[in-house]
């Protein structure tokens, strides 16, 4: 059965031979339907030092689905039938495995197309009828939100940095300075999106990056941090998965790498993903091109995402129950 709200009971219990409260473990579940790929993150909340708050997410499963609702909607301005068919036969698995997992709460958001889309809603309460997953379509502030509860614990205090998530169908931008969050926005520019509707929005990002480095950190260092499937593929490419740090020049080599094969040959010679062949040049042209209008020579990539926020989201809200809990019970 799934469960709507956060099952807290208790988050500690007394075990045999043991004084120190020991972590009872609970499962989160995250959904993330994004104008590209589709996610279901499941794992469990570990406490390696009961003296301390800290917790690990361990990663128990992890399914994604290259749905591309970008292909209809930046087109069409819809969800068609047959994505919709394929979304309620996802739900209907993702519904299985938080089931088989026994999760205790979750978290279910759709970004960029679902929120352009006309009968986007609509189908969002459909699914819910139909499976019992309550799918929240969110801004891209709020994605922003969700994203900067992660993102936030790998900022240096003294440090300023310009974080950069490329989604299909939009860049959520987000400045940093002294660790705290001064400007943010979200600009209608994704790796699925044509080009030729990319334009103005490029300007206005170019716009909006000047004003705002000019305001809160004029004449000073600023870090870009990557976040999205196709940094992290980029990443990869580079053989660089012990260095989230990659350089201006690292990203244009794979760039100019990757421009030298067509769509087959990425799919058949690089062995990449139908869904990430055609994006990954895209995206990447994104990440260069904020770069560069920040004036920004190096980008943190740290290989995390909305679902990863989702998961921080939900263990603060379930704390947060648990406490008026344990207070109401005084």
């Amino acid at each position: 059965m799934l469960h709507e709200k956060y099952c807290v009971c208790n988050f500690t219990k007394k075990v045999a031979n043991f004084e120190k409260p020991f972590p009872i473990t609970v499962k989160l579940a995250a959904i993330d339907i994004g104008s590209n790929g589709a996610r279901l993150l499941i794992s469990s909340v570990l406490h390696p030092d009961t003296t301390s708050e800290q917790v690990v997410f361990k990663d128990v499963e992890y399914v994604r689905f290259p749905l591309r609702l970008g292909k209809d909607v930046f087109k069409k301005q819809k969800i068609g039938k047959k994505k919709q068919i394929q979304m309620l036969k996802l739900f209907q698995v993702f519904k299985l495995l938080m089931e088989l997992h026994e999760v205790d709460d979750y978290m279910a958001l759709a970004t960029s197309a679902f929120r352009e889309a006309s009968n986007g809603q609509e189908v969002g309460l459909w699914l819910r009828r139909e499976t019992g997953i309550n799918l929240e379509i969110i801004d891209g502030a709020k994605e922003a939100e969700i994203l900067n509860q992660i993102i936030i614990k790998e900022l240096d205090d003294d440090k300023n940095y310009l974080h950069i998530d490329v989604g299909g169908g939009s860049t959520e931008l987000n400045l940093y300075h002294k660790h705290q969050k001064v400007a943010a926005r979200s600009f209608p520019v994704g790796s699925i999106r044509e080009a030729e509707d990319s334009e103005i929005p490029r300007l206005q990002m170019k716009a909006w990056l000047q004003e705002n480095i000019k305001k809160y950190c004029p004449n000073q260092e600023i870090t870009a941090v990557g976040t999205g499937g196709n940094i992290n593929k980029v990443q990869s490419m580079l053989n660089k998965e012990g260095d989230q740090l990659l350089s201006q020049t690292d990203i244009t080599r794979i760039l100019d790498y990757l421009n030298n094969f067509s769509f087959d040959e990425k799919v058949n010679i690089l062995e990449l993903n139908p869904d990430r062949a055609d994006t990954i040049v895209p995206a990447t042209n994104i990440y260069l091109y904020a770069m560069e209008c920040a004036h920004i020579d190096h980008i943190l990539v740290p290989k995390l995402g909305l679902k990863d926020g989702m998961m921080e989201v939900m263990y603060r809200r379930g704390l947060k129950r648990e406490l008026a809990e344990q207070a109401n019970s005084l």
